[in-house]
């Protein structure tokens, strides 16, 4: 009996273990900005140079890529209306297929952007207790709704890029909404405050004018052979902290 109660014990301790360390995955801290950017794709505001760039390097779909093929990074801000994006993207070829912003959204070079409000983890495929926003080049924002159809969030996302030679600056506004949301209800964003958490990832669809996109490169490592679970697994995202 004695055993038994030591065996639950442990098994308790390992629970607690593994989901304090998950909401501590790869943790990001993230600098409070009382500017707004001007989201017009020019990163010219001062306090984008006061912050460290994170790289997006993982190669999550896709064969190997060289360097003027794709290289990626990006910073990250937040105030109390959401989060700012600034991306720096070395792409050789910007590629748009579909006219239509609901069909085969994913195959198109976007930004895609993860995030999971409190950074709970956990499925989200056809529900939204996280995303998976795509933002197109036209600055569209598709994910999947709770209809397990494509629907457009373009309310969630403001985007901005400019383009000099191979190289694209991004800018984004991401509006953070919690699990209560539903299409077509009046469910506001969250305010953001001091040491919240938020699930996280950042990728880049890359399509060099193919059918579908050759690569899809994240910005955190996830183990196993099948690393394309974002859309659908918010246990695989990292974690962003708010700081002042």
């Amino acid at each position: 009996m004695k055993w038994n109660i030591y065996l639950i014990c442990l098994l308790c301790l390992s629970s607690c273990k593994d989901f304090k360390n998950k909401k501590s995955k790869q943790v990001t801290l993230v600098t409070y900005i009382e500017e707004t950017p001007s989201l017009d794709g020019r990163p010219i505001e001062n306090f984008w140079n006061r912050l460290d760039w994170q790289p997006i390097d993982q190669n999550w779909i896709g064969g190997p890529f060289d360097h003027a093929d794709f290289n990626g990074k990006y910073k990250i801000a937040w105030n109390e209306e959401g989060l700012y994006l600034l991306l720096e993207i070395v792409d050789d070829s910007l590629y748009k297929k579909s006219n239509d912003p609901l069909k085969f959204w994913w195959n198109d070079d976007c930004v895609v952007v993860y995030i999971d409000e409190d950074n709970s983890g956990g499925p989200h495929q056809f529900n939204h207790n996280a995303f998976t926003y795509h933002v197109a080049i036209d600055g569209n924002v598709a994910d999947l709704g709770e209809d397990n159809k494509p629907n457009l969030y373009n309310d969630h996302i403001i985007s901005a890029h400019e383009t000099e030679d191979t190289t694209t600056h991004w800018e984004l506004q991401i509006k953070v909404f919690p699990d209560t949301y539903h299409d077509g209800s009046n469910v506001k964003p969250v305010v953001l405050k001091e040491n919240k958490r938020i699930g996280f990832a950042l990728a880049y669809a890359d399509n060099d004018q193919s059918s579908e996109r050759e690569n899809l490169i994240g910005s955190v490592f996830i183990p196993g052979e099948d690393k394309n679970q974002g859309w659908i697994n918010a246990n695989v995202f990292g974690t962003l902290k708010l700081v002042e």
